[in-house]
């Protein structure tokens, strides 16, 4: 048996292909005992597309999801070129000077030439993962694949497969013949199985789906068909990955993605979809990582690393970067994980080379967090962005702008919060989408949805007779959808304000918002758009009182801590800080925003 995997672009090009590395070890590890051993080979396509048409082009349009499938979907339908080219300048605007029909050539003889190198003579299927961003890519590439190897079967998977998409791409696209939904590693083993076999068996997974009427099914994946322990997973093999690199003649150092654990162990947001292919929470141990990471460092030469979960497991985590500090290398993880509680933690992760984290913010309104069932507040995000400022380490996030149902009040308080937010890193505001399978989806009434509908982009870039036979999981909604695009319109034009006053800082290494203890006294220092920086002297108790809000801190707390100052001096002293944003408060408890220098 030989299996071809392929992942098209736009996935990140400095990264390989955990999907593709994982699936091939679990194969090679599973047949290793059979006498006719399955050769795996895999093919990382968007490391030649990124050295046909450059490094900064290929980035910026890998970070730009419209933009990517409005390339592949232009080959693919020629029809919507003129429409697609319409969604690619949209998308990146001024970002390159790349011009779309310049590129659509490109890639058309990138994959010709590519298939020209390739001898599939004796390949018994062709496997392509999806994940963001590569439909368009791998449907058009399934295409050319079937017309020069038409008797080679050709199955599709990843995160976007989800069961109802699959249904549909085997009853569209005729050169599909399987689809494999939620994980991946047991539906391939019987697939190849059973292309192995004399084929009059039936094909019973429910994972797989193809055009037997007996595999016909679009359940969601059950837990039989996924790996219970993942400590019996291998290492991944990103061998492939590293030849392709090489033969390309590009220099750049890889990041290596790493997998803690798969699904999400909150699993609660409303706006979320991204654990429709997992049932349940799983996580490996610390040591297990360890070794993982011990290994791929040694064999790759890499030390730049980029964990793959929704959420890092916390307790696991912990051990984890505490071995990492004690190992004293220079290696950097990039992770996802929810907010922290105390500042040590941050300190500690950093200090185990978690240098860069993305935290799922999402909002900066409590009743908005509230609805999202974020789990969180306002005041957990705001010393999520200070703690992780203060321990050197990049936080990035998100600020869902939009969501169904936002209320004026929910507008104001993220405004007036944003003046807070100021000297942190700032987020990316990213207008509400409606998720296939989220919460919001399931229940849209609840939300004040009236009609789920197709996304307008999505139109541009399919024919309707195709789309209106696509279960997508980017849908739009009829509902309040314009009232909420001109109510957060201040909210996006102060994040852009935001974003300008950070690029026109000329000392970033000295935090914002920032103070020097002088023992009796400390000075804090702040700066404001388009003025010289402030500087506010607290004595004596003053300075205790602040000191005492450098994590989050009940007004209760303070008052018994401080029984010297009455509740109303308090409350003054603390409202005057907060109007000159140097102090968050809510209705019970406070938190100093200003980073010791």
């Amino acid at each position: 048996m030989r299996l071809l995997l392929v992942s098209m672009p736009w996935a990140i090009f400095n990264r390989p292909s955990i999907q593709l590395g994982t699936l091939k070890a679990y194969l090679q590890t599973c047949l290793s005992q059979q006498p006719d051993q399955t050769a795996v080979q895999c093919c990382h396509h968007y490391l030649d597309v990124m050295t046909v048409i450059g490094m900064d082009t290929y980035r910026v349009i890998s970070e730009s999801p419209w933009a990517a499938e409005s390339l592949y979907n232009g080959l693919l339908f020629p029809q919507q070129q003129d429409r697609a080219a319409q969604v690619f300048r949209q998308a990146l605007k001024s970002k390159t000077d790349a011009d779309y029909f310049d590129l659509l050539p490109k890639l058309e003889q990138q994959l010709h030439n590519q298939l020209e190198r390739q001898d599939l003579t004796d390949c018994n299927l062709i496997g392509f993962s999806i994940c963001f961003s590569q439909l368009g890519a791998s449907l058009y590439a399934a295409q050319a694949y079937k017309k020069r190897w038409p008797d080679i079967p050709i199955v599709l998977g990843g995160s976007t497969c989800t069961p109802s998409l699959g249904r549909s791409l085997v009853n569209i696209f005729p050169e599909i013949d399987f689809v494999i939904t939620g994980e991946g590693e047991q539906p391939l083993h019987e697939l190849l199985q059973y292309l192995d076999s004399d084929r009059k068996s039936l094909l019973t997974s429910p994972g797989i789906i193809s055009r037997q009427p007996a595999a016909d099914t679009t359940s969601s994946p059950t837990k039989k068909q996924e790996i219970a322990d993942l400590a019996l997973l291998p290492i991944p093999d990103y061998d492939d990955y590293f030849l392709q690199m090489k033969a390309s003649g590009v220099d750049f150092i890889p990041e290596l993605p790493l997998e803690f654990s798969r699904g999400c162990w909150w699993n609660k947001c409303t706006f979320c979809n991204l654990n429709l292919q997992w049932q349940g929470y799983r996580f490996k141990k610390s040591s297990q990582v360890v070794n993982e990471v011990d290994r791929m460092k040694q064999k790759y030469q890499s030390i730049d690393f980029t964990f793959t979960d929704n959420a890092l497991p916390i307790k696991e985590a912990d051990l984890f970067f505490e071995t990492m500090a004690e190992r004293g290398h220079d290696l950097r993880f990039f992770g996802e994980i929810r907010t922290l509680k105390k500042p040590v933690t941050y300190s500690k992760y950093r200090k185990g080379g978690l240098n860069s984290v993305q935290i799922g913010i999402e909002a900066l309104s409590d009743s908005l967090l509230s609805r999202m069932c974020k789990g969180t507040t306002v005041m957990d995000n705001l010393a999520a962005m200070k703690f992780a400022l203060a321990a050197d380490m990049i936080l990035d996030g998100n600020l869902i702008l939009e969501f169904p149902g936002s209320t004026q009040l929910e507008i104001d308080e993220t405004l007036r919060v944003l003046d807070q937010a100021l000297p942190f890193r700032p987020l990316t505001g990213a207008g509400f989408f409606l998720g296939h399978g989220s919460p919001v989806c399931n229940q849209p009434q609840k939300y004040g949805i009236k009609a789920i509908v197709q996304h307008p982009t999505n139109r541009q870039l399919y024919p309707s007779e195709i789309l209106n036979n696509l279960d997508m999981l980017i849908k739009s909604y009829r509902g309040d959808r314009t009232i909420q695009s001109k109510q957060w319109q201040p909210v996006r034009n102060k994040i852009r304000q935001w974003h300008c006053f950070h690029k026109k800082r000329t000392n970033p290494a000295i935090p914002a918002l920032s103070y020097r203890d002088g023992g009796d006294f400390l000075i804090v220092r702040q700066e404001l758009p388009n003025s010289r920086p402030l500087h506010h002297r607290l004595r004596g108790l003053s300075r205790q009182i602040y000191l005492a809000c450098d994590q989050p801190i009940t007004k209760k707390k303070l008052l018994s801590r401080f029984s010297q100052v009455t509740k109303e001096q308090l409350l003054a002293f603390l409202k005057d800080l907060e109007q000159k944003n140097i102090l968050y408060c809510n209705t019970t408890s406070c938190l100093a925003l200003a980073i010791r220098q």
